[in-house]
């Protein structure tokens, strides 16, 4: 079962203010453990909002809206994909954590997880056609995009 550990954003996060070199070196310990593991997939942080952007569709109509986004509470500041046998291991994974915005800070980390195909009836499974051959490219490293 894949879940993806999402760190909620603050204040600091949402100011672009750098995590201390204290978290920086325990969050680092942190993924080292889980990739010994063999439980961590990705995991990276985020920039913030006001950098970001977000697309509003209705119908065949596009609205986009940049950053900074309010309600900072609702908002990414990073994220963990990872791969283990249950919902109560990935807590205990995300349990394990160090504080994920340092001391001083109120960090909540919300766990979901992820769809896999075999989540869906075999009609919808059809609907997604290609999709287990993309994830087979996509592991295998195939050929990434070129960077700007």
């Amino acid at each position: 079962m894949r879940f993806m550990v999402i760190v909620k954003a603050d204040n600091n996060s949402e100011a672009g203010v750098m995590p201390s070199t204290e978290l920086l070196t325990a969050m680092g310990k942190f993924n080292e453990e889980m990739v010994k593991a063999g439980v961590m997939v990705a995991g990276e942080g985020l920039h913030p909002s006001s950098n970001g952007a977000r697309i509003k569709y209705s119908g065949k109509d596009r609205t986009v809206t940049t950053g900074p986004f309010a309600a900072t509470r609702e908002l990414v500041a990073g994220f963990w994909l990872i791969q283990v046998k249950s919902k109560e291991e990935a807590i205990q994974w995300a349990s394990r954590c160090p504080d994920p915005l340092g001391p001083g800070e109120t960090a909540q980390i919300e766990i979901r997880q992820v769809f896999e195909m075999s989540d869906f009836p075999a009609e919808l499974q059809e609907a997604a056609g290609n999709e287990p051959a993309l994830r087979a490219q996509l592991e295998q490293g195939w050929p990434k995009a070129p960077r700007a």
